[in-house]
């Protein structure tokens, strides 16, 4: 499996060129992203452990990375990441289980368990 760090760093390093390539889209969903993880009857936190959750089900590569570390920035704990992903095993078997490990690995990169 590759190193998720590495692949988070590379979707970082090519969001950056989207923004020099097309400013005014990535503007645009920015905007939208912060309506729509901003605190309301539910937590930032919540909404972005929803969103991995979503991410798993899809089979996301960069929403999984991406998720999983705004998650992290937003407060969420590895647990509380972990029960998402145990969430997401539930509902797709398999294919949850294979997009969960990547979770894993990463929180692992990380040093959080």
């Amino acid at each position: 499996m590759d190193k998720q760090m590495e692949l988070n760093q590379e979707r970082l390093r090519l969001i950056g060129k989207f923004k020099d390539v097309l400013p005014e889209t990535i503007a645009a969903e920015l905007k939208v992203g912060e309506k729509a993880y901003a605190d309301g009857a539910l937590s930032a936190k919540q909404k972005r452990l929803i969103a991995l959750g979503v991410a798993l089900g899809r089979g996301c590569t960069n929403c999984i990375l991406g998720q999983s570390m705004r998650a992290l920035e937003a407060g969420a704990t590895a647990q509380e990441i972990l029960e998402v992903t145990g969430v997401a095993v539930a509902i797709g078997g398999t294919m949850g289980m294979a997009e969960s490990l990547r979770v894993v690995k990463l929180l692992e990169e990380l040093g959080k368990i």
